[in-house]
């Protein structure tokens, strides 16, 4: 176990950047089994990928395996909720992409041998992932050493937790090379003609000046614009593929927060003050700090000007002992005494050398380190000199150690206090969590009184009563309110906020609603005008600080979303055809622009370098269509009306600058690697959607 500890803590974050990279996420084993999902427990299927049912049991072992690996990896004991979710989400992906292109790789031949893989392991240019987890951080070179007895190692121990990893690692690499393999053979097939490339070229070095004359589609108004149900049902139909959508649900929710009453201000008051006098008698008030106050004793020093301002003039103007409040800041009541005076210096140059430890095995040995240091420079030794030498923060290092002039607070703290409290050319070791550090200050800034303040606070916190009459209006509400329509009307007569949210299945959280992971679910095993109510069946959800009643406003199942939900976007767009139309009309075979722009009480614009692949155009903004239109004319050409985005347009080519660039050969390389790019993406996201992939995992997480 050593052994990959001490992998894990030179590999750094290596390890992890290469199982987060999309081509590389893949899990150890198969978590498929072939076969029909008829032939086993639907309720146990987590998803359906090319025919094929995959087991939630074994879904969920992938990802405790993953789970697992990241764990080593960093040292923890236990993930957040957000990494939990990264990892289930790699796990997804890589089932994805496995049972996608497994059967793809049989029928082309694409494999990985084991002479192959064992050069890529230990060849002389080994696979980006082995140059990650191997690298000497000083000189950036694989640590072939280091890789060779980790191989011996795992091979002596089967069943240790190194086999397992490397077992991964070598899955993780197998499976980058056979997609890297599948890639390389589409790319191959990618070709530019030599003519394309001259066409491409033409089209880039083109650059025209134009004059245009434009009316935008806010200057007619839309209530003399008509649109029938009939050209709503039309323009859907032939437009059917942009209204496709998942599965989601329109809830309506009204929140009843726990916030703290007067009461539960009051009791924080009473018992603030009640403790003043035993406070004020204590020999250790950090101690005392630590035990009773909501936030842990800070030992800080403070110049007057970095406290407010009532309480920077009574600590200095008081002595060791004095006591300040109680006083209200922010969500806390606070009483404050006096530590002890310091005169502090604002700012420190110093210089120092860090012997990093990776693990706690060479925390010893770099304690050792520091101190024999420290001895040879207090003998006389050079400490720049050494700095360079020996310190492992390689910035400083090549400056001898020197970090400058520094203010406190910038260092972390072990470290800063060292540097403010030690004295000029005084030679300290002292542990942070980068290492242990040899410091000294070489000059001090100017100094100036500083206070240490030993504060109490109590956070005014709703107590269980508040939060039983919270659930108890929450409650009521819910009793009284068990359809969509007594919902809207209670929430309009008592003036509730009544809140919305359009959810889809896999979402984690609705945006305000801490946890909502929860709500979500349960509002897709509601139907239409009901409660959403919880697995406990209750109508009630406690999200945070927070109880939450909703009711299921509507519910659109995955395929196309209806006409009517679609109707007013569609009117929109419709509108915007038929202004373009008239517009058009009104500007057709008009080749004066300043006659033109008369008439429609508008000006001529200008604008400049105008090519095909123009993004935005001066005085019109974003407009392809314009900068499509303009590329195609020739010097004084004159531009039918141009439907843009915004409105119509008539442009004239004033001056036309074709440039030049004849490098085919660079512009077929150029075209070739876009090509390629486009194509890796595209094919495998063709190969995914004929896998006609069902997702069930919202019904389990």
């Amino acid at each position: 176990m050593a052994t990959l500890e001490k992998i894990r803590n030179r590999a750094g974050i290596g390890i992890t950047i290469f199982i987060g990279l999309a081509l590389a996420a893949f899990v150890l084993g198969d978590a498929v089994q072939s076969g029909s999902s008829i032939m086993r427990g639907n309720e146990q299927v987590v998803a359906e990928i090319a025919g094929k049912s995959v087991d939630f049991k074994e879904f969920q072992q992938k990802i405790d395996d993953l789970s697992n690996i990241y764990k080593m990896n960093s040292g923890s004991t236990s993930l957040d909720q957000k990494t939990s979710d990264q990892i289930r989400e790699q796990t997804w992906m890589s089932l994805v992409r496995n049972m996608t292109m497994k059967e793809i790789y049989e029928n082309l031949g694409i494999d990985v041998t084991p002479n192959e893989l064992f050069d890529l392991v230990q060849g002389e240019n080994p696979h980006a992932i082995i140059q990650s987890l191997f690298r000497d951080q000083k000189t950036g070179a694989i640590n072939r050493p280091a890789l060779i007895q980790f191989l011996k190692y795992q091979q002596s121990n089967a069943t240790g937790p190194e086999r397992n990893y490397w077992l991964f690692v070598e899955n993780q690499i197998v499976e980058e090379r056979s997609f890297t393999k599948y890639n390389n053979l589409l790319i191959k097939g990618i070709y530019t003609t030599t003519e394309e490339a001259k066409n491409s070229l033409e089209g880039k070095n083109k650059k025209v000046n134009i004059d245009f004359v434009g009316k935008n589609y806010s200057t007619i108004s839309d209530s003399t614009i008509k649109v029938t149900q009939g050209e709503v049902e039309k323009y859907y139909a032939a437009n059917k593929e942009k209204y496709k959508q998942e599965a989601n649900r329109d809830i309506e929710y009204v929140l009843f927060p726990v916030v703290a009453s007067k009461s539960d201000e009051d009791k924080v008051i009473k018992w603030i003050t009640d403790i003043k006098s035993e406070f004020a008698a204590v020999e250790d008030p950090a101690a005392y700090v630590n035990v009773n106050s909501d936030k842990q004793f800070d030992a800080s020093f403070f110049k007057k000007s970095e406290l407010p301002t009532n309480l920077a003039e009574f600590a200095f103007n008081s002595k060791p002992g004095d006591i300040y409040g109680p006083y209200k800041e922010g969500q806390s009541w606070n009483i404050c005494k006096v530590q002890k005076f310091e005169e502090m210096p604002d700012s420190v140059n110093a210089r120092h050398i860090l012997i990093s430890v990776t693990n706690q095995a060479d925390a010893a040995q770099a304690k050792n380190t520091a101190d024999s240091l420290k001895r040879v420079i207090s003998l006389g030794a050079d400490f720049a000199e050494l700095a360079r030498k020996y310190s492992s923060d390689e910035g400083s290092a090549i400056k001898g150690g020197d970090l400058g002039w520094f203010k406190r607070g910038v260092m972390v703290k072990p470290f800063d206090e060292a540097s403010f409290f030690g004295k000029v050319n005084e030679l300290q070791v002292v542990s942070t969590q980068f290492g242990y550090h040899l410091i000294q200050v070489i000059k001090r800034g100017n100094t100036a009184p500083n206070v240490q303040l030993a504060t109490i606070v109590r956070n005014i916190e709703p107590s269980s009563q508040t939060y039983q009459q919270t659930y108890s209006q929450a409650s009521k509400f819910a009793a009284e309110n068990r359809d969509l329509k007594t919902f809207r009307t209670s929430v309009a007569t008592q003036g509730l906020n009544k809140r919305l949210a359009n959810v889809f299945e896999a979402d984690k959280e609705i945006a305000g609603l801490e946890n909502s992971r929860l709500l979500v679910r349960a509002a897709f095993k509601t139907e239409t005008g009901e409660p959403v109510l919880s697995s406990e069946g209750t109508p009630i959800f406690e999200l945070g600080n927070q109880f939450v009643v909703a009711m299921l406003a509507t519910i659109q199942e995955k395929g196309y979303s209806s006409v009517s939900t679609n109707k007013p976007t569609i009117e929109l767009a419709l509108r915007k055809e038929k202004k373009a139309e008239q517009l058009k009309t009104t500007m057709a075979g008009k080749s004066d622009l300043a006659s033109l722009a008369s008439s429609l009480g508008t000006t001529v614009g200008q604008a400049a370098d105008i090519s095909f692949e123009s993004y935005s155009i001066t005085g019109i903004g974003v407009e392809p269509a314009v900068a499509g239109a303009a590329s195609a004319l020739e010097n004084g050409a004159v531009s039918k009306p141009v439907a843009g985005a915004n409105g119509v347009y008539v442009i004239k080519a004033t001056a036309v600058n074709k440039g030049f660039d004849a490098d085919i050969a660079n512009e077929k390389y150029q075209s070739k690697m876009a090509l390629g790019y486009r194509v890796s993406v595209q094919a495998f996201e063709a190969l995914r959607e004929s896998a006609e992939i069902v997702d069930k995992r919202a019904k389990f997480y």
